[in-house]
């Protein structure tokens, strides 16, 4: 079995779905292997416009496969340190592609497998997911990047109950408290995701892959953000898709813009 399915849209949408359903989509060695390799050919393909993540069946992601630990008590500390760091950095290497992505939170999103989803650009929920950091009631210090997500996400407060209590929120709470950008009904998620990603995907590439190299940086002040437009913004003024964007604007038709 394909434990990833990658499905490419004519549009520049492409859909990864986490495909373990009957394991709740645990992130196994298998699933990790296949991940590394559709993140690089992600990274250069130039057709793809957005990314959209979500999982088979009736879960997200449980998160880490956890079948191995107990076989691993003897390991030492250095090589297990080598181990989770290759596994985090496999799983993270979504938050360098330059193109957005998007989580669709279907169902359960647990541990590792809510990093992920946090590690995304955008994240969408289903009303009745169920989002949880239960690192620390498996003997688990949290992992996956979670003590730097959760917090730059929800906030410090929110952060500190669900990793330390245990707390598990709904897909519409964790809206409703800005975990997420928004929930849907179950039914309507994936139609709403992919409506979202095509807006996306209609925009100008190059455009969009700027802004969000900008949103990543996180800009320190005023005058660093300043600097970065003063030379992103002209790359754009430059480009073809300008021109085509501003004759779209006067015709009152849809632009089509071809990335140059």
């Amino acid at each position: 079995m394909n434990e990833l399915l990658v499905d490419r849209e004519g549009d520049g949408v492409v859909f990864i779905t986490l495909n373990v359903p009957d394991r709740r989509n645990a992130m196994t060695d298998a699933m990790t292997a296949r991940w590394r390799e559709t993140m690089s050919d992600l990274a250069a393909d130039r057709d793809a416009r957005c990314l959209v993540v979500t999982g088979a069946g009736t879960a997200f992601s449980s998160g880490g496969d956890l079948s191995w630990i107990g076989e691993r008590g003897t390991e030492a500390v250095p090589r297990l340190r080598d181990r989770m760091l290759a596994f985090y950095r496999t799983w993270l290497m979504i938050t360098e592609l330059e193109i957005p992505t998007i989580a669709a939170v279907n169902g359960p999103a647990v541990g590792a497998g809510l990093c992920v989803a946090l590690a995304c650009d955008l994240v969408y929920a289903a009303d009745d997911a169920r989002l949880l950091a239960p690192f620390t009631s498996l003997g688990l210090h949290p992992g996956m990047a979670a003590t730097y997500l959760l917090p730059r996400r929800a906030g410090a407060g929110l952060a500190r109950e669900m990793l330390l209590t245990g707390r598990t929120l709904s897909g519409a709470e964790a809206a409703d408290k800005g975990l997420v950008n928004q929930a849907f009904p179950n039914n309507d998620l994936l139609s709403e995701v992919r409506a979202i990603a095509g807006k996306i995907a209609q925009n100008a590439p190059i455009a969009t892959r700027l802004t969000k190299v900008a949103l990543n940086q996180d800009h320190q002040d005023l005058e660093a953000a300043l600097r970065w437009e003063s030379l992103a913004q002209p790359v754009t003024m430059a480009s073809s898709d300008l021109l085509e964007g501003l004759a779209a604007h006067r015709e009152r038709r849809l632009p089509k813009f071809t990335g140059s």
